[in-house]
């Protein structure tokens, strides 16, 4: 099984982390250190997460942010209407503040607005990327239709979308980005871990049921990249074991 994903030139390590339960404390930006330390290189927030505090987090934590390693965050997700350029623009400039940097790794429209064209929404992305200030573009909640629609704006890098074990809506999604060469993100990816059969497979392999889920994503798809969430590094290690 191949260790990384090739998200622009960068190779990242195929377990990121999420942080939307992030708070700005001195033993979360511990933890934020840690978690690289110990071999994470995509750290996944957004601008809603924790009213801001987890970007605020990441960015104490990690400034300047180390070569190889990927923050990416999100904007336009707050409800109808917040996919207005106006409003993206105001949120890239506070991520950029929040994160300490000139210029984010990976930037997803959050969700597709329903006020708002999606080439609208992108649009104002795009200005950003082409003054440098965002470097890679993703979506998140989004079919093959939008995605298509979206690459004709501008290069997508990355999906993130709600997959896991239980939850297989967007099966198609997840097949078109690996023939696309798209970064496939699940969130959510430990979501609905716990049956009779996952514990007795943990068992047979010496692991944790949780191990085995993020294996079984691994194995689905070779552009696959979870980011569970944590804020122990003792289940970071094991998630990285998976």
């Amino acid at each position: 099984m191949i260790a990384s994903v090739k998200l622009g030139d960068v190779d990242v390590a195929r377990i990121g982390l999420g942080t939307n339960r992030l708070t700005k404390t001195p033993d979360h930006i511990a933890f934020i250190k840690a978690a690289v330390a110990a071999g994470v290189r995509m750290i996944d927030t957004a601008h809603t997460y924790t009213g801001g505090q987890s970007e605020e987090t990441i960015g104490a934590a990690l400034y300047p942010i180390p070569d190889g390693c990927i923050v990416a965050t999100k904007g336009g997700g707050g409800g109808p209407g917040t996919g207005h350029p106006k409003i993206l623009h105001a949120e890239i400039e506070e991520s950029l503040r929040r994160l300490r940097t000139g210029s984010i790794d990976l930037y997803y429209l959050h969700r597709v607005d329903p006020q708002t064209p999606l080439e609208e929404s992108l649009a104002a992305i795009k200005d950003y990327r082409d003054r440098g200030k965002v470097v890679q573009v993703g979506l998140s909640e989004v079919g093959i239709e939008q995605i298509e629609r979206a690459r004709k704006i501008l290069p997508i890098a990355a999906v993130q979308n709600h997959y896991n074990l239980s939850e297989r809506k967007y099966e198609a999604v997840v097949d078109y980005c690996a023939r696309e060469d798209i970064v496939f993100v699940p969130f959510f990816p430990l979501r609905g871990v716990g049956s009779r059969a996952l514990d007795e497979i943990a068992a047979r392999h010496a692991a944790t049921p949780q191990q085995i889920a993020l294996a079984w994503l691994l194995r689905r798809s070779p552009a696959m990249l979870p980011i569970p969430g944590t804020l122990s590094v003792e289940h970071l290690k094991e998630n990285l074991g998976a």
